[in-house]
C-alpha cells in the first residue's frame, strides 16, 4: 500500500492519470509528424470541366471549323495535283512520240513525190534537187523513218496491202528462186514505218511461187 505521509510526484501523477492505451495513441502521432494533405480549393478534379469547357469552346469557335475546312480542301488539291504530275511525266514520251509519228505521216506525200521524180530520172546524181532529197531522207530516218515494200520480200500482211495477184515469173532475176510462201513481185507505193508503228503500209502486187 502507499504512505499517505508520502510526498506525491507531479510527473508520476499525470502519467497514473493517463490511460496506458491513450498514451499510445498521443505518442504515435507525435513520432509519424504526419500531416493531412492539403485538398486543392476547387476539389478533386476541378481541373477537368475548365479544360472540357476551353476544348468545347474551341471546337465549337467558327474560325476553328473554318481553318479545318481549308485544311482538307488544301490536302485534297495537293494529292490531285500529285496524280495529275504522275500522269503528265508518265504520258510525255507517249505524247513526244505520237507528234512526231503525226510530222512524219504528214509528209509522206512529198516523199512519194521524191520517189516517183526517183523512178523517172529527174534525180540524177549531183542535181541539187537530189542533194535536197537524200538529205530530207536523211534527216526523217533519224527520227526512226523507215521505208518498208520491197520487190523480192515475202508477203507480211502487218507492212504490205496486197492490189494484185499475178503470175509467178520465174524468169525475173529481183525473185527469189528458193521462194515457197506470197512474195513481193511488184511495188506500187512504199511504204513506211516509225519504230514499232507502221505509219503507210505498202501497196504490193504479190505472186505464189510455183
Amino acid at each position: 500500500m502507499t504512505d499517505p505521509n508520502q510526498p506525491i510526484d507531479p510527473e508520476v501523477s499525470a502519467d497514473a492519470a493517463q490511460p496506458e492505451g491513450e498514451e499510445q495513441v498521443v505518442d504515435a502521432e507525435v513520432v509519424s509528424g504526419e500531416q493531412p494533405e492539403a485538398t486543392p480549393a476547387g476539389g478533386e478534379g476541378s481541373d477537368a470541366p475548365v479544360a472540357e469547357e476551353v476544348t468545347a469552346e474551341a471546337e465549337a469557335h467558327p474560325d476553328t471549323a473554318r481553318a479545318d475546312q481549308l485544311q482538307d480542301d488544301y490536302l485534297r488539291l495537293q494529292a490531285e495535283y500529285v496524280n495529275y504530275k504522275r500522269r503528265v511525266d508518265r504520258d510525255l514520251p507517249v505524247h513526244k512520240t505520237r507528234a512526231a509519228h503525226d510530222v512524219l505521216e504528214a509528209l509522206l506525200p512529198v516523199l512519194d513525190e521524191i520517189h516517183l521524180a526517183e523512178q523517172h530520172g529527174d534525180l540524177p546524181e549531183g542535181s541539187p534537187f537530189r542533194a535536197i532529197a537524200d538529205k530530207l531522207e536523211l534527216t526523217l530516218g533519224k527520227h526512226g523513218l523507215e521505208r518498208v515494200g520491197v520487190k523480192g520480200e515475202v508477203f507480211d500482211p502487218n507492212v504490205h496491202e496486197a492490189l494484185m495477184h499475178i503470175e509467178w515469173d520465174a524468169s525475173d532475176a529481183e525473185l527469189p528462186s528458193d521462194a515457197t510462201a506470197t512474195t513481193v513481185v511488184t511495188v506500187l507505193q512504199p511504204g513506211y514505218r516509225a519504230g514499232e508503228r507502221v505509219l503507210r503500209a505498202a501497196r504490193v502486187a504479190v505472186a505464189d511461187p510455183q
